[in-house]
């Protein structure tokens, strides 16, 4: 067993921060608006980008770049998966973009998935029902797609649409292609509406990536969390298996090969309860960023809430589920990252038809200084409207924070 590196709480911070690109300044010149080898720089640092549908501001999967590259072109992101792209999507952290250079560390989960292997029983029997009942359309579905290309979910020729609620909605259609998708049978990528399209994976994922040998699970898992532990700097086990959805019994015993084999240093973290591990010798820096970040509410630095509060002492739910009287801080509340500290929280909402973005409240955190906070959220407030295209910023006098930032707005920065 290696040496155990000892670390303070605020130095596990930078390392988490650096190792998320979150640390260093953005580049502002004129006319030097990130590109298309910045954003594929920025997955192989992050390793996987989480998607979701909620666009009250935008998208989480065009937010988690301009957290660490600032104001880009969003339609470069649509052209870096599809066919013979350099990304696919497929289940990493719920549902992700990923580099192709890791697609054959999931072919074992895909192959598991096909033989309808799950964590949870009842699950498993739930699939195997399902796809012995409708056998006969899975092949149907498959025909179309080889025969026709492309197809979205409403594209198909008997598509078998339902009501019900929920996830009781989708159409068998539907669920005919997640489940070929889950497979690896077919891959996917998204509209501009983010309505996913399917195709054989032979005609989206390129050949070269496809003719690399399939690892077995063991060595497939203990890549994945070398790959984690690279994203997140100094994690535990738990935190580990997390960032591709591991089972962290599972991952344990891998990730005790990888000390033994010399790809991780054991780390002992002030205040952590569990042994943590970084991918190298820990060298914490302090950030070097200057301005202060608002972070998707699915962005990958904070996606364990329980790390969170570790590395930040920062408590952070998300309430676009819980009923609008019971929330506590907002819909879709954005934490702040201000040097190595999460220093607020901010319920934005993209008014596309006013021309606004609308801070609907905005909570200061604990001993944070509430003019020097609002007036770094106003600079960073100010660069998001003028990326989505807002002429304005507007806040309401919700939060604690509130009044200082409605003020802040009215003269900010431009740095």
């Amino acid at each position: 067993m290696a040496r155990s590196e000892t670390l303070s709480a605020r130095e596990a911070r930078w390392l988490a921060i650096a190792a998320q690109g979150l640390g260093s300044p953005l580049d502002r010149g004129p006319g030097r608006a990130p590109g298309a080898a910045r954003l594929a720089g920025l997955l192989g640092s992050v390793g996987t980008i989480q998607l979701d549908a909620v666009n009250v501001l935008e998208r989480t999967q065009y937010l988690v770049p301009f957290s660490r590259l600032g104001p880009y072109d969003r339609r470069l992101l649509g052209r870096m998966s599809g066919p013979g792209r350099r990304w696919f999507e497929y289940w990493g952290h719920a549902a992700s973009l990923l580099p192709v250079e890791l697609y054959s560390l999931f072919r074992p989960r895909m192959e598991g998935r096909s033989r309808d292997l799950l964590r949870h029983p009842l699950a498993e029997e739930r699939r195997r029902r399902w796809r012995a009942e409708h056998a006969g359309y899975l092949e149907v579905v498959l025909a179309e797609i080889a025969e026709r290309g492309p197809l979205a979910a409403s594209e198909l020729s008997d598509p078998r649409r339902r009501v019900g609620e929920w996830w009781e909605r989708r159409s068998d259609g539907r669920r005919a292609l997640e489940s070929l998708f889950t497979d690896g049978v077919l891959s996917a990528w998204r509209t501009d509406n983010f309505e996913r399209v399917y195709d054989l994976t032979e005609r989206v994922i390129p050949a070269e990536v496809l003719a690399e040998p399939s690892p077995d699970p063991e060595e497939a898992d203990r890549a994945l969390l070398a790959v984690a532990a690279r994203c997140l700097g100094v994690a535990t086990v738990a935190d580990l298996a997390d960032y591709f959805w591991l089972s962290a019994p599972l991952a344990r015993p891998r990730v005790a090969e990888l000390v033994e084999e010399g790809r991780l240093v054991p780390v002992a973290v002030e205040g952590w309860r569990h042994p943590a591990y970084a991918p190298a010798t820990p060298r914490p820096r302090p950030p070097r960023r200057r301005h202060a970040t608002l972070l998707s509410p699915f962005d990958s630095l904070i996606w364990r809430r329980e790390r969170t509060e570790r590395l930040f002492g920062f408590r952070y739910r998300i309430e676009i589920y819980v009923p609008a009287p019971r929330r506590q801080f907002g819909y879709y509340v954005l934490p702040l990252l201000r040097g190595d500290e999460l220093v607020a929280r901010l319920d934005l909402k993209a008014d596309r038809r006013a021309g606004v973005l609308r801070v609907a409240a905005a909570h200061g955190e604990p001993g944070a200084d509430p003019d020097a906070v609002a007036r770094d959220a106003a600079t960073e407030l100010v660069r998001l409207g003028r990326w989505l295209g807002l002429g304005r910023v507007v806040a309401v006098d919700k939060g604690d924070l509130g009044p200082a930032l409605a003020g802040a707005l009215e003269c900010p920065s431009d740095d």
